[in-house]
C-alpha cells in the first residue's frame, strides 16, 4: 500500500513548494561558503587544473617520460588568463560560487526530491528503492570528479594549445575557460547518471535487459558521440571517456536485471 493518504493536488503543490525552497536555500548556502572561500574555489580548484603541478598533468608526463611519447605531457607550460571587461571577474565569482553550491548541496537536492516522491511509492518499491539518494549522489560526484581530473586538464590542453597559425596568439578568456572546466566537469556528473537512469526506466517497464543487451552497439555508439561531445577531437581522450561509460551502461544491464526479476511475480 502507499505511505500515506491522497492528498489534494493544492497539498502537492504546497508540499512541492517547501520541497523546492529547502533545495534552493541549500544551493545559497553552499554558495555563500565557496564565495567568501574564493582563494580556494579559484586557485586551488578551478585553475588548478592548467598548472603543470596539476595532479593528472604531473602523471600524464611521468607516464609519457616513461614510455617516450612526450604527447602524453599535457599544460607543461602554464598560461595567462584574462579578463576583459569590468566586471567580469565579479560576474564570474558569483556565477562559480553558484555553480559550486549546485554541486556540493547535490546530495541534499536529491534527498529533498527523493521525499517528495517516497509517500507516493507502495512498500515494495520503497524496499527495492532503497539506497537511491545515495547512490545517486555518489555516481554524480564520481562523475564530477572524473570530469575534473580527467576531461579537464585533457580539454584545457587541446583547446588552450590549439592554433590555426602562428601569427595568431591565444589569449584565453576567464569566462571562456571557465565555461569549458564547468561544462565538461557537470557533463560528466550528469553522464554518471546513466545507472540511475536505467533504474527507473525498467521501473516504469520502458527498458529490459534484454532491450539493452539488443542494442548494445547501438548504444555503444551512442556513448562516443557523448565522450566525442565532452573530450578533445582525439583518439587518446575518447577512449579514455567512453571506456568508463561503458562499463557505467554494463552496470545498468545488470541493474535492470535485477529490477525486472524483482518485479516477476
Amino acid at each position: 500500500m502507499a505511505q500515506k493518504t491522497n492528498m489534494t493536488f493544492l497539498e502537492h503543490l504546497e508540499q512541492l513548494r517547501w520541497h523546492l525552497i529547502r533545495a534552493f536555500a541549500s544551493v545559497i548556502i553552499v554558495a555563500i561558503v565557496a564565495f567568501v572561500f574564493s582563494d580556494i574555489v579559484f586557485n586551488h580548484i578551478i585553475l588548478a587544473p592548467k598548472n603543470p603541478d596539476f595532479f593528472t598533468n604531473k602523471i600524464l608526463c611521468l607516464l609519457g617520460d616513461k614510455v617516450n611519447i612526450s604527447k602524453l605531457c599535457i599544460n607543461s607550460e602554464p598560461f595567462q588568463i584574462i579578463n576583459i571587461k569590468m566586471a567580469g571577474q565579479f560576474t564570474i565569482h558569483i556565477t562559480i560560487s553558484i555553480f559550486a553550491g549546485i554541486i556540493l548541496a547535490f546530495p541534499y537536492i536529491f534527498w529533498e526530491f527523493w521525499n517528495f516522491i517516497k509517500p507516493a511509492l507502495y512498500e515494495n518499491e520503497l524496499k527495492h528503492s532503497r539506497g537511491a539518494v545515495t547512490i545517486s549522489s555518489l555516481l554524480f560526484l564520481l562523475g564530477i570528479l572524473f570530469g575534473y581530473f580527467v576531461i579537464a586538464p585533457l580539454s584545457i590542453h587541446f583547446l588552450g594549445t590549439y592554433n590555426v597559425s602562428d601569427q595568431v596568439l591565444n589569449q584565453i578568456n576567464l569566462k571562456s575557460y571557465i565555461g569549458t572546466v564547468t561544462s565538461v566537469t557537470l557533463a560528466a556528473g550528469v553522464i554518471f547518471e546513466l545507472p540511475i537512469l536505467i533504474f527507473f526506466l525498467s521501473k516504469a517497464g520502458l527498458v529490459t535487459p534484454e532491450f539493452l543487451r539488443k542494442y548494445r552497439r547501438h548504444a555503444i555508439i551512442i556513448v562516443m558521440v557523448l565522450a566525442a561531445t565532452i573530450t578533445p577531437p582525439d583518439i587518446f581522450s575518447l577512449v579514455l571517456v567512453t571506456f568508463p561509460l561503458i562499463i557505467l551502461y554494463e552496470a545498468g544491464i545488470v541493474i535492470s536485471k535485477k529490477v525486472v526479476k524483482k518485479m516477476q511475480p
